[in-house]
């Protein structure tokens, strides 16, 4: 929205003469669902930062976070901090800090810094690359649903994502282009379409599904529905040659889910809506 009047904005995190920032807002009301615990809470928060130094393909150094809340009980700031270290230990990063404020909700805002001489951007796919993903997709859209139904414990634990900064530094030598797909994949397309001046084709079947969605879904079209749009996933979208990914040694699992064109994004020949995650 900015990337017109703010230079370094437009990617998942800005970058400085190699150093990497990036700052994420969540809400009680839009990010935490009811039964979602503060630990769960510190560890989403830092962890949606780390997720977007991730898809700069750098090495992630350090975290903060301002915490919001009509009232502060010790135990649940505490349970929040757990949580932010903790993701940051699973990282290679460090918690140092933040600022505590009343607010009439539970707000927060975190941020993370990286550092990396070769960041990846998300607007050099070019046709003839294909079009990755890493790990699994609509374990979010799981989580609500357990949420939903009441089952906190199991959706405090699918809430609980690997920001994937190891394998953004290992990809960072050969990706193309990359972005998180904390919007989801549809819309992620989308984006590196339009800053890449490209095009996409997938194919539905290729999609890695996470098994909790097989749990939650109604039906195909909503197994569809939570691994492509509902976003919130925090995975990769990278486009590299295939040759050049065969090369690299990553830490989590990859799976092509189709090809770079020279317009449109499609998948299964039809056209991919451009809908995804909002607040």
């Amino acid at each position: 929205m900015l990337a017109d009047t703010v230079g370094a904005a437009g990617d998942d995190a800005a970058v400085i003469d190699g150093l990497v920032v990036t700052t994420d807002m969540l809400h009680e009301r839009t990010d935490f669902p009811a039964g979602t615990t503060r630990y769960t809470a510190g560890w989403r928060t830092i962890g949606a930062s780390l997720s977007d130094v991730a898809a700069m393909g750098a090495e992630a150094t350090a975290t903060v976070a301002a915490y919001g809340a009509p009232t502060f009980d010790p135990d649940e700031v505490r349970a929040f901090v757990d949580g932010a270290t903790d993701v940051c230990a699973a990282t290679g990063a460090e918690y140092v800090g933040g600022d505590l404020d009343n607010h009439d909700e539970f707000t927060v805002a975190g941020t993370a810094i990286g550092q990396a001489d070769d960041p990846v951007y998300r607007s050099g796919a070019s046709p003839g690359d294909a079009v990755y993903v890493t790990g699994t997709l609509g374990r979010t859209g799981a989580a609500l649903r357990a949420f939903e139904c009441g089952d906190h414990e199991r959706g405090n634990d699918l809430f609980r994502f690997e920001p994937r900064v190891a394998a953004g530094r290992a990809l960072a030598p050969v990706a193309t282009a990359m972005m998180d797909s904390s919007d989801g994949l549809a819309r992620s397309l989308h984006q590196l379409a339009a800053a890449s001046d490209c095009g996409f084709s997938i194919a539905w079947d290729r999609l890695p599904v996470d098994p909790s969605v097989d749990d939650v879904a109604d039906g195909a079209a909503d197994r569809r529905e939570l691994a492509a749009f509902f976003g919130e996933d925090f995975e990769l979208v990278f486009t590299a040659s295939p040759s050049a990914v065969a090369r690299v040694d990553v830490p989590t699992r990859l799976t092509r889910v189709g090809e770079v064109t020279e317009d449109g994004v499609v998948a299964d020949s039809e056209p991919l809506p451009d809908r995804g995650y909002t607040h």
